[in-house]
């Protein structure tokens, strides 16, 4: 008989983590030849600052996988429209693809956010998930940052 319980214990979700870890290095050899390498996440961030400072844009993400991920972008309203946003995607796409060997990025957003910048980028959309939250379209895109043949 087994109890049931719903509670935070970080010993138990690392227990789990680890055992989970295992079992998938276990049963990919991809994975197993990644661990230690790729698998680690690596903190990407690039900002666009000022003369005097004052921040006007950033992203903040993580290479994995051999991936970017993008986790956030955003750029100061009084500077949108300029090309900033693109101008810190692209510089995040290069460090990660030609720096740290990404074959790929993601990103994902919400339907008021910015699935039509990241299209004009270069994303394709993989996944539409509605009400996520409840009244809200989540998107996640993806981008291949291998380089063009031609």
């Amino acid at each position: 008989m087994f109890s049931i319980e719903a509670v935070n214990d970080e010993e138990r979700r690392d227990v789990v983590h680890a055992r989970l870890r295992q079992s998938n290095s276990q049963l990919s050899a991809r994975l197993r030849g990644m661990r230690g390498t790729l698998d680690e996440e690596d903190p990407l961030q690039v900002y666009a600052a000022g003369a005097d400072g004052t921040l006007a844009g950033g992203l903040v993400g993580h290479t994995q996988w051999g991936w970017l991920h993008v986790d956030l972008l955003w750029v100061d309203e009084h500077h949108r429209g300029a090309g900033l946003g693109s101008r810190l995607l692209a510089r995040a796409e290069e460090l990660a693809g030609n720096e740290r060997g990404c074959i790929g990025s993601r990103v994902e957003t919400w339907d008021f956010q910015a699935p039509g910048f990241y299209g004009k980028a270069g994303y394709r959309t993989v996944c539409v998930t509605e009400d996520y939250p409840p009244g809200i379209t989540n998107y996640l895109l993806v981008k291949s940052l291998r380089p063009q043949e031609g």
